[in-house]
């Protein structure tokens, strides 16, 4: 049985898929104060063709931000979609350094 990440049940861990599991351990992985692409996600999980459900593991991730998919952007760099608005995302990441402000 896989541990889940700080601060998260472990009852609540194994409602996941294992897919969503592997998704979230990667996202966990990015320090704070710094971005990871969808696509770096995608091939850390060994899954490099499943970028795009990648993407919609983390918009229904309910440990944010203990699992930080708010880390998570685009392979152009702009920030992408976020559960709860892009706005949201974009201050997390204001907050951690992780962005720069304009």
């Amino acid at each position: 049985m896989a541990r889940p990440p700080q601060g998260v049940s472990q009852a609540a861990w194994n409602r996941l898929s294992p897919f969503q599991q592997s998704v979230y351990r990667a996202a966990c992985q990015i320090p704070r104060g710094q971005t990871r692409t969808y696509q770096w996600i995608a091939q850390r999980i060994k899954r490099p063709n499943a970028v795009r459900a990648v993407g919609n593991a983390l918009h229904v991730n309910p440990f944010a931000p203990l699992v930080p998919c708010h880390r998570v952007v685009r392979a152009d760099g702009t920030l992408g979609g976020f559960a709860q608005g892009v706005a949201a995302k974009r201050r997390l990441l204001q907050e951690e350094s992780a962005l720069k402000t304009a």
